[in-house]
């Protein structure tokens, strides 16, 4: 081809086509899916995780969760040298109620002090159904006469709320404020144990 020729017949840029099996689109549309395809199991994961630390009744922090959150903020205490308090909550009468009205009622009563115990708190703050009918808040940057008085003021939000059909909700509460070299679970069942001993002293009033 002359340079005359080339220049009166220009040739047309090559634009790639699909070979017989169509190879370049259809990558296309592999990589696309598979991009979709990993946003999903992304989202799938993410779901799955928060499911393995949440509870599925009522929507607080599990025990699995719980712990681990509270091993988190035993160490920032540890290090920037913060207080923090656990709350233990149980039911008073948990099992008359199922046993009487059914496991439903069972169920709403639950809901009702999720939500309360949540409402009454502040973000910062962490709420958890441990399993059963007790449950536990993390009160940061607080100490024992801040934590028993909220303690007091978040059973009095439920106790005082209106009655299901199993009467009124009544709980039982421990407290135990951070010290230092203390461990998650030795703080969780120092809580549990100021718990019982507080429903013994209901129980005998």
């Amino acid at each position: 081809m002359t340079v005359i020729h080339a220049i009166d017949h220009p040739v047309e840029p090559h634009v790639l086509q699909p070979g017989p099996e169509g190879a370049p689109l259809a990558l296309q549309r592999r990589l696309a899916q598979a991009e979709a395809e990993i946003v999903r199991l992304k989202s799938v994961l993410a779901e799955a995780e928060r499911m393995a630390d949440h509870d599925a009744l009522t929507g607080l922090m599990n025990r699995r969760g719980f712990e681990r959150e509270l091993a988190r903020t035993l160490a920032a205490c540890r290090r920037y040298r913060t207080e923090a308090a656990l709350v233990y909550f149980d039911l008073d009468g948990f099992k008359a109620v199922n046993d009487r009205l059914g496991h439903a009622a069972g169920d709403r009563a639950l809901q009702t002090v999720a939500h309360l115990l949540s409402a009454g708190v502040r973000e910062s703050d962490v709420v958890a159904r441990l399993g059963g009918d007790e449950f536990a808040v993390i009160l940061n940057r607080a100490g024992r006469a801040a934590a028993e008085s909220k303690a007091l003021t978040l059973a009095q939000s439920v106790e005082r709320a209106p009655a299901g059909p199993g009467g009124p909700i009544r709980l039982s509460f421990g407290v135990r404020v951070f010290e230092p070299g203390m461990q998650a679970a030795q703080m969780l069942a120092e809580a549990d144990a100021a718990m019982f001993v507080r429903k013994g002293e209901r129980r005998r009033a």
